[in-house]
């Protein structure tokens, strides 16, 4: 900062203070229209910072319903329920100035079928750095709580990262990824930041979003999907009324998942048990046609069809779903290829 700069700063930290006395012989008057002139040079210089860094401003986070709609439609397959719920949950979120609480998702299907990609299209329709968003935070239960003679020590790490970033930006995402593979009692502790509260030591979490993704409850939701299977009827067929019920009480009670008994699920500050589908073959093979549009590649039908009928599916004898979606077509694309 130049040397006249410096001095407009230091008048303007007097005046702030109160003590016109160490100004003397200029005029209260004139230090106070100092202190004014410098309060919008550091505004303007908050605007250019604002500018070329992300900050926690419209400029950076403004939600695009139509992006995400798109999103769901061309590039997420065989979620027809997924789709439908994320949409409306998030769209209803973000369109409200004063919400009662916070947005709460849990997510649960088996590996492979969009549950984290559900999640980067979130994030990438919110903020214009997406999952590299530093309002973004991704926890991994096996990364960041890997030891269970350690939980207390977890309950109070997790409390302190979420009130200081909500602190930064009341605009945050914390996705909690592996609910599954966390150890039972810990996510209670955030508990007080997901229920309806004005605020909380100063602090307001009504505009944040948690987003739990989890293996857990996988088992009822493919148990569903075969039953329609096996009786022939379309697995659009399925509602979230034939899965949601069964979907809730198989996680609280799974004594090896986060979620084990959790007061998140007993006192209902979870808005939307939100099931994912095992994939059918034409939806992997959907899957390898996107990545090669991603690739910038012409898509070809031959090679989605050999990469997909390359995968596991069960029942081993009709090969209805996939066992691990689309989770393995990366590395299979590049065989092909």
């Amino acid at each position: 900062m130049k040397l006249r700069n410096r001095h407009l700063l230091l008048l303007w930290m007097l005046v702030c203070s109160g003590t016109t006395e160490a100004i003397e012989p200029i005029s209260t008057s004139i230090a106070v229209g100092v202190a004014a002139a410098l309060t919008g040079f550091l505004a303007t210089h908050q605007n250019i910072f604002c500018y070329i860094r992300e900050c926690c401003r419209p400029e950076w986070i403004s939600f695009n319903r139509t992006g995400l709609q798109t999103d769901l439609e061309n590039k997420l397959f065989g979620q027809h329920i997924a789709s439908r719920i994320i949409l409306k949950a998030v769209n209803g979120f973000m369109s409200n100035d004063n919400p009662k609480k916070p947005l709460v998702l849990s997510l649960h299907g088996w590996t492979g079928t969009g549950k984290n990609f559900v999640s980067k299209l979130i994030a990438e329709n919110i903020y214009k750095e997406g999952m590299d968003s530093s309002f973004v935070h991704v926890f991994t239960s096996t990364l960041h709580f890997p030891h269970s003679s350690q939980n207390a020590t977890y309950k109070s790490q997790l409390q302190q990262w979420i009130k200081g970033n909500v602190s930064n930006c009341e605009r945050s995402m914390f996705i909690f990824d592996e609910m599954d593979k966390m150890h039972p009692g810990l996510i209670d502790s955030i508990k007080p930041y997901l229920d309806y509260y004005d605020k909380l030591d100063g602090v307001s979490y009504r505009k944040s979003m948690f987003i739990f993704l989890s293996n857990a409850g996988g088992e009822s939701i493919i148990e569903t999907a075969l039953n329609f299977w096996i009786a022939g009827r379309d697995r659009e067929e399925i509602e979230l009324k034939d899965l949601e019920k069964a979907l809730s009480l198989s996680v609280f009670n799974n004594d090896k998942s986060g979620f084990f008994h959790t007061s998140l699920i007993d006192k209902h500050l979870v808005d939307f048990f939100v099931p994912f589908l095992p994939l059918e073959q034409k939806h992997v093979e959907q899957c390898v046609m996107a990545e090669m549009k991603a690739r910038e590649l012409e898509p070809d039908r031959d090679v989605a069809e050999k990469v997909a009928g390359d995968l596991h599916y069960f029942p081993k004898s009709d090969r209805a779903f996939s066992t691990k979606g689309c989770k393995a077509i990366q590395s299979k694309l590049d065989y092909y290829l």
